[in-house]
């Protein structure tokens, strides 16, 4: 059996045991995952050595609980700098329209979203916009006309039941 093998099988049968076993030292499951997940991306670092051990499981642990210790201690490091060089954010125009916009644009998908932000707040051209996000331009004219609709509802005036009124249609736009 290679020492791969040897690691794949250890893997199969202690991943969420050592999961669980972490998810109770740091309180966070996905911090949990990733810890472990580390720990065995480094035995397979050093295949030969870590075969080698009475108690891979125990060194596993040990190395996932060293990781989540580190990462802990860099973010508190992070947190206290933070704290001290945080200023409020600028808010370049705090006039309503614009935080109205801003609020709006948060609740569009995330794709029509940068591509109006890239369009239309940074000037970008189509083409550059769809070079940009990874996309085609036909993708991005799309998403900005998509964008643009569901912008022109959401900042619509509404009337008392909360729906936007349309040429015939009333369109619910809380969620």
């Amino acid at each position: 059996m290679s020492d791969d093998d040897v690691i794949a099988d250890l893997y199969a049968g202690c991943f969420r045991r050592l999961v669980v076993q972490l998810y109770a030292v740091t309180g966070d499951l996905s911090e949990a995952q990733e810890a472990v997940q580390e720990a065995f991306t480094r035995a397979l670092a050093t295949p030969g050595r870590f075969a080698g051990l009475d108690n891979p499981e125990a060194w596993l642990r040990r190395v996932a609980i060293n990781v989540a210790r580190s990462r802990h201690r860099r973010r508190r490091m992070l947190d206290r700098l933070l704290r001290r060089t945080w200023s409020p954010p600028i808010v370049a125009d705090s006039a309503p329209e614009h935080l109205a916009l801003l609020a709006a644009l948060r609740r569009l998908p995330r794709g029509q979203r940068h591509a109006l932000a890239l369009h239309y707040l940074v000037d970008l051209p189509v083409d550059e916009v769809a070079r940009t996000l990874g996309v085609s331009v036909g993708t991005v004219k799309s998403r900005l006309s998509r964008g643009r609709q569901a912008l022109a509802l959401l900042l619509s005036p509404t009337d008392t039941a909360g729906a936007v009124t349309t040429s015939s249609r009333r369109v619910d736009v809380r969620s």
